[in-house]
């Protein structure tokens, strides 16, 4: 599965707007360990990858194993959210429905009856329980990105810079609603192509 060369370009659309180099990373919505190893390649120190999905976080173990990253890259499996708890995940999905849903709290544990409990981190819970410093906050999560910003904002504003996919269509709020936020302490911009439903933001923080 060597297909990482390749990827470099496909990602720095995305992320070459960040210097990598010697900052740590929490990935949230790792996948399968493809922008884990993306940002050690351009040399993040070490990386935090956090995935909920059991399918796609043993194919994330796997490749950053095959590759002997596993002192760089520490796997979490767990969906971030602004409270601990659980959620539920379907075992049954492909890996194409993995990349485009969105785990979040469960009220009901007792509603879990054909998926997965996985438990819910915060972003407090991550840096406490690794030590990772707070240089770079990446996520692309389907839509938890509004939970966190929104709910999670004292530990958001601990990073020196944040990339993140935004899905109005998943939440149903606009973008504004995260930048109105965001402009108290950082310096925001869109990536590529901006599209009210979704996108790519960059912020780097000004206090």
């Amino acid at each position: 599965m060597d297909y990482y060369a390749d990827y470099l370009s496909i990602y720095d659309d995305r992320y070459g707007v960040i210097d990598f180099r010697n900052k740590d990373v929490i990935d949230v919505g790792a996948f399968i360990g493809d922008t884990a190893i993306y940002f050690v390649m351009r040399g993040a120190g070490r990386v935090v990858a956090v995935e909920p999905h059991p399918k796609a976080f043993k194919e994330l173990v796997r490749n950053i194993r095959s590759r002997e990253l596993i002192n760089r890259v520490i796997p979490i499996n767990a969906a971030l959210s602004s409270i601990s708890g659980v959620t539920c995940v379907p075992v049954d999905m492909d890996l194409g429905s993995i990349m485009a849903t969105y785990f979040g709290p469960v009220v009901n544990d007792y509603m879990c009856v054909n998926g997965a409990r996985v438990k819910l981190v915060t972003l407090g819970e991550i840096i406490n329980e690794t030590g990772i410093n707070t240089d770079v906050l990446k996520m692309n999560c389907e839509g938890c990105e509004y939970d966190v910003i929104l709910n999670d904002y004292e530990h958001v504003k601990l990073f020196r810079e944040l990339i993140f996919e935004y899905h109005r269509w998943v939440t149903g709020i606009p973008v504004k609603e995260l930048l109105n936020v965001l402009n108290r302490d950082f310096e925001c911009a869109f990536i590529g192509h901006v599209h009210e439903d979704y996108g790519y933001v960059y912020c780097r923080r000004i206090t």
